[in-house]
């Protein structure tokens, strides 16, 4: 009852001009007068103040390692795009640090009136590629056709035929003249052999020709006599020794009434005593040609 009496009181006080509280406003007075302006209605609340303005933060530095980071490929396709916009005429190596990179992309920065730093940002590299991809195709202009130089008319190539008879006409011609001394040669080693028959197993023919002599005393103790010796010329020509001859020589052995052809091949070099003679049989071909190729037989019969 107290408390009612008094709240009636207090909006009876209250002046006619002053301005309207709510009644929770009059009871929250009521109960905690300090928490209310003093003295008629009360004063207005101060404003609340401004906050102090906060300092703004620095901007980051620009981020060039994500790019010089990036994959080979990414790399490649930067300085591919650099290309494209002539801007760079280096290897596509993935090498954004090479000096012709560097300064590939410190241009491209430059037209773009940005610090030319020579590296890039991954915006910037998105930017790069992207005006890469949008410049044309750039064709490439053939040459001009060029007049092909007349061919020159080669001769005639001669057929087989004439060329197998052109070379018969050379060795016939370097036949020719061997042939003499060819022949003195055989002539000599005949007349040497038909001593060595008539002396009966004595003379410079066995001395020399080994082979032969062995061959003669088989012959002897077998109970053949030798008859005619005929030489026929198997080649002949300069060796590393001097001039050497293969001379193909038969011989009619006779033995009782029969009478059989034998064959001995005879191998020199020209001198006095013959060098490097040797006697073989004629079906010997393989050890004829070897004694040629020792004696560096440059024919002149063949």
């Amino acid at each position: 009852m107290r408390f009612a009496a008094s709240l009636v009181a207090l909006l009876l006080l209250a002046p006619a001009t002053g301005w309207a509280q709510s009644a929770s406003e009059v009871e929250r007075c009521f109960q905690n007068p300090g928490a209310c302006a003093s003295g008629g209605g009360g004063a207005a609340a101060p404003p609340a103040q401004a906050p102090a303005p906060v300092a703004a933060r620095p901007a980051p530095p620009p981020d060039y390692t994500t790019v010089l980071n990036s994959s080979d490929a990414e790399r490649r396709k930067i300085q591919e795009s650099l290309r494209t916009l002539d801007k760079y005429n280096g290897p596509i190596d993935g090498n954004l640090k090479s000096e012709a990179t560097v300064k590939a992309i410190g241009d491209w920065q430059k037209g773009r009136n940005t610090p030319a730093v020579g590296k890039l940002t991954p915006q910037e590299a998105a930017q790069l590629n992207a005006e890469a991809a949008r410049a044309p195709i750039r064709r490439l202009e053939s040459p001009p056709p060029q007049t092909a130089a007349p061919v020159p008319l080669q001769p005639a190539q001669p057929s087989n035929a004439d060329a197998l008879k052109a070379l018969q006409a050379r060795l016939a011609e370097r036949r020719k003249a061997a042939e003499p001394k060819a022949n003195a040669a055989a002539q000599a080693l005949v007349r040497d052999l038909k001593a060595y028959v008539a002396a009966d197993g004595k003379g410079v023919a066995g001395e020399q020709f080994t082979a032969f002599a062995k061959w003669y005393a088989d012959n002897r103790a077998a109970g053949r006599a030798l008859g005619e010796i005929t030489p026929v010329i198997d080649d002949y020509g300069d060796a590393k020794a001097g001039a050497a001859t293969t001379t193909e020589v038969k011989f009619d052995t006779k033995q009782g009434d029969r009478t059989y052809g034998q064959c001995l091949v005879f191998a020199w070099i020209e001198a006095n005593p013959r060098k490097n003679p040797q006697a073989f049989t004629c079906d010997d071909v393989a050890a004829v040609e070897k004694w040629k190729t020792d004696q560096a037989l440059k024919s002149a019969w063949r």
